[in-house]
């Protein structure tokens, strides 16, 4: 039985998989860059570095990456189907609240560009490891699949 994407299905999830790597290399690179930032004077020299490294961020890898992992991932996910296979409901929840993580992130990055400072830069320390604890639910879900 081939799925709608046929004999393109391994290539598209390759695909999939190399911009996932993008998307995660930018949710532990933006946290960073805040924290950085974070202890920096508003509006001075520093500060603006940070501000436009971490819009250059957003712009040239976090959003692009984050579409092409949404795209790519719903291609692979819907060729086959959903029905019976709990691990990818689980990996798509997962995903869904990482995403929600990158809009929080991209957020506070707009808020610091704008002077404030929201949260301490110890918070903004801790925060930045959610990309890794949700990296390994969802490669232990996609590897293991365990229900």
């Amino acid at each position: 039985m081939m799925g709608w994407l046929g004999g393109f299905y391994v290539q598209v999830k390759a695909l999939h998989v190399i911009v996932t790597f993008f998307w995660i290399a930018g949710l532990f690179m933006l946290p960073r860059y805040l924290v950085y930032q974070a202890g920096e004077t508003p509006g001075s020299p520093e500060d603006l570095k940070w501000t436009e490294r971490t819009a250059r961020l957003r712009r040239i890898i976090l959003n692009p990456a984050l579409i092409a992992v949404w795209i790519l991932g719903l291609m692979v996910a819907t060729s086959y189907g959903l029905a019976g296979s709990g691990w990818i409901h689980a990996k798509i929840f997962l995903v869904l609240l990482l995403s929600g993580y990158h809009g929080w992130a991209v957020g506070m990055s707009k808020k610091m560009a704008a002077g404030q400072r929201p949260m301490a830069e110890k918070s903004l320390r801790y925060l930045n490891e959610v990309p890794a604890f949700f990296t390994i639910l969802l490669v232990g879900l996609a590897i293991l699949k365990p229900f």
